[in-house]
């Protein structure tokens, strides 16, 4: 009996001092760390990429109107304009609202104050949007909103993003402009 302890003990002390797996352990406890970072880094930079070119193809689309390329544009001709500049973002005319308001320089109001209207993807009517076309020497304020969905919604910012807005993240690029008289 004293024999069968003997070997039991020693086969337990000889699996305490193996030092194989021990890497293992690491990897399971830090690889979900760097994988949740990773994968967060990569939305935001989706997120930053996804701004930066709905800020372009508002710059773009609003250089147009200021220089005469497009007269007295609809509210579906910068929508257009827009989405063509911003050539990366997904499903953009289904996901762009735009605002066009007219400003008075000398008596400036708070008409911008407040959210900016984005598409309501719960409702397939149409939002009450502002779209007004000014005239000549007018300041003209553009607002846009677009929502974008995140790539991976169960981990990092999708997850709050998710929670916050349900479902999607909005982005706002806003442009200002003076209506130039054109002949």
């Amino acid at each position: 009996m004293m024999q069968i302890l003997r070997k039991a003990r020693n086969r337990i002390k000889r699996f305490a001092t193996q030092q194989n797996g021990t890497a293992t352990i690491e990897i399971v406890l830090i690889l979900p760390v760097f994988m949740t970072m990773f994968l967060m880094s990569y939305e935001g930079g989706r997120i930053s990429t996804n701004h930066v070119m709905l800020e372009r193809g508002l710059d773009l689309a609003v250089r147009d109107v200021r220089i005469g390329k497009v007269k007295d544009p609809s509210h579906a001709e910068l929508k257009k304009s827009i989405c063509d500049y911003a050539k990366i973002i997904p499903e953009c005319l289904e996901n762009l609202q735009l605002e066009m308001i007219p400003m008075d320089i000398r008596a400036w109001n708070n008409s911008l104050d407040g959210p900016v209207l984005c598409v309501n993807r719960e409702e397939d009517a149409e939002a009450n949007i502002r779209f007004t076309n000014g005239q000549n020497n007018k300041l003209m304020v553009l607002q846009v909103c677009s929502l974008f969905d995140p790539v991976m919604p169960t981990t990092g910012f999708g997850k709050n993003i998710t929670k916050i807005s349900g479902g999607a993240y909005a982005l706002v690029a806003t442009s200002a402009f003076v209506m130039e008289p054109f002949q």
